[in-house]
């Protein structure tokens, strides 16, 4: 593959240093988190600054969360400064909004077009040094200072040992979670994620890698298929192991597969979309990415063909 230029610098925004500095000296009591009822199925859209114009300051998702049920109350979650998620809606972005729905956390959308390159600016890279979102901001990370995370399986982790939820404590429960979370990073996320670019973005139509990539994808639902086959969740009990795989699930059909051929990952996919924090979660709307031009030459040097810096 040629070796493509590197997209256009993006204006840097402040450091995470400085960032966690400021956060540091502000009060608890200077960052208030707006309610939502419970009545609410989904969030209100993300507005994208990017559509109206090329600045590429940080955009903010309205409103804020809290845990369902508890608006108006004075609860240690509503107290909470938000969690700052950069994100883009894509398999990898979906784990970590669903997971910050499901446990009820304050957080505020980041949108990272990754379409443009924002990825590669100063400011990301401080925060997530491999250039790939989704990435967090915890205003009050271990021992009430601010830490930042990368990667969607550390991510989770970390979020579910801050929680005490869908992260099991006991150790044989938890070594149940890790070998399925494990398993969509090592291999359901970067098959699925091949098959999709030669099916639907290759430059040419390769048959051996639409063949390779389509039967591996179709050979791990079958391994999920099987688990499903005993037990209502991949690790027993819903986890971050499932909320993992359900995005890539979701695009079953992009990848050349058919769900209703794996009946027991069908019923599992299906009672998972169903829960409430999986619909806000897949509800998050990003104006700028519907409207990306996935033919654009210049979209597809950001995005296929990005070398060593």
């Amino acid at each position: 593959m040629a070796r493509s230029q590197r997209p256009a610098a993006v204006k840097a925004a402040p450091s995470l240093k400085s960032k966690v500095a400021r956060l540091k000296r502000a009060k608890p009591k200077s960052v208030r988190s707006k309610s939502i009822t419970s009545k609410s199925a989904t969030p209100k859209s993300v507005r994208s600054d990017s559509t109206a114009s090329n600045s590429t300051k940080p955009e903010r998702a309205e409103p804020k969360r809290t845990a369902p049920g508890t608006a108006g109350k004075k609860t240690a979650v509503s107290r909470q400064a938000p969690i700052e998620l950069y994100y883009w809606p894509t398999p990898n972005g979906w784990k970590i909004s669903i997971m910050l729905e499901e446990c009820g956390l304050p957080y505020v959308v980041r949108p990272v077009d990754i379409s443009k390159g924002e990825q590669f600016s100063p400011h990301f890279l401080a925060i997530s040094p491999n250039n790939r979102m989704p990435a967090i901001v915890d205003p009050q990370g271990p021992g009430g200072r601010p830490i930042s995370v990368f990667e969607s399986g550390a991510i989770l982790q970390y979020l579910g040992r801050k929680t005490g939820r869908f992260y099991p404590s006991g150790e044989r429960a938890r070594v149940a979670v890790d070998e399925w979370l494990f398993w969509q990073m090592g291999g359901l996320g970067p098959m699925a994620g091949q098959a999709n670019h030669f099916r639907l973005y290759a430059p040419e139509q390769i048959a051996y890698a639409i063949d390779r990539y389509t039967n591996e994808v179709n050979r791990l639902f079958g391994v999920m298929d099987t688990r499903l086959a005993s037990r209502d969740f991949l690790a027993g009990s819903y986890s971050i192991a499932d909320m993992a795989c359900v995005g890539w699930v979701r695009l079953a059909e992009r990848m050349g597969q058919e769900l209703a051929r794996f009946p027991h990952l069908e019923r599992w996919f299906d009672t998972i979309r169903a829960r409430p924090a999986v619909k806000r979660a897949f509800a998050i709307r990003i104006a700028a990415a519907s409207a990306v031009d996935m033919k654009d030459p210049n979209v597809r040097a950001v995005l296929f063909g990005q070398t060593a810096r």
